[in-house]
């Protein structure tokens, strides 16, 4: 992507991404968890599945 045709917000238009994960058959955003299940939300590891169905394991940060 050229430089040119990139879009830049300013700092006062950007907005916070409220982020949800499913819990216990329920979703709920991570913001209301307690510090134990936030650092739990963080080591989550993500998995794919590659053509052939073989897994394949994503390093992926969980977002707090």
């Amino acid at each position: 992507m050229k430089e040119s045709s990139m879009l830049t917000l300013n700092q006062e238009e950007r907005t916070r991404c409220e982020v949800w994960t499913r819990v216990m058959g329920y979703h709920r955003p991570v913001a209301a968890f307690n510090l134990g299940k936030r650092a739990e939300h963080a080591d989550r590891c993500y998995f794919t599945e590659t053509p052939r169905g073989t897994p394949l394991r994503v390093q992926h940060q969980a977002a707090a």
